[in-house]
């Protein structure tokens, strides 16, 4: 028999335990906020899923463990994309601060020799 109720205190204990896990006191990153929101979306339907079978509780975790698994891996391929253009745009802003400076230094080689 479905108990609505029985699913959604999985899905509530299921996101408190990953809340839970993810308080360290630093920001979260793109990963984490991934692996959070689609464990927490996994879950939910898993145990929509599991309560139609008469089990919502392992639905939910099941969904959980692949949403988040899942999230974990887009997150993280996101957070990389991310890094690797914020290193792409340090390099082109050394680049163009080295150039300035060469532009300064031949402006006073040639201010010198006038």
């Amino acid at each position: 028999m479905f108990k609505p109720w029985n699913a959604v205190a999985m899905i509530l204990l299921f996101q408190a335990a990953i809340g839970i896990t993810g308080c360290n006191g630093q920001p979260t990153t793109a990963r984490e906020q991934r692996t959070i929101t689609t464990a927490g979306f996994g879950g939910a339907t898993g145990a929509i899923i599991g309560a139609a079978i008469g089990a919502p509780g392992a639905g939910a975790a099941i969904g959980g463990l692949i949403g988040g698994i899942g999230g974990f891996a887009v997150g993280n391929s996101e957070q990389n994309k991310a890094a690797l253009q914020a290193q792409t745009q340090r390099n082109l802003q050394q680049h163009e601060i080295e150039q300035q400076r060469q532009d300064v230094q031949r402006l006073q080689a040639q201010e010198e020799t006038q």
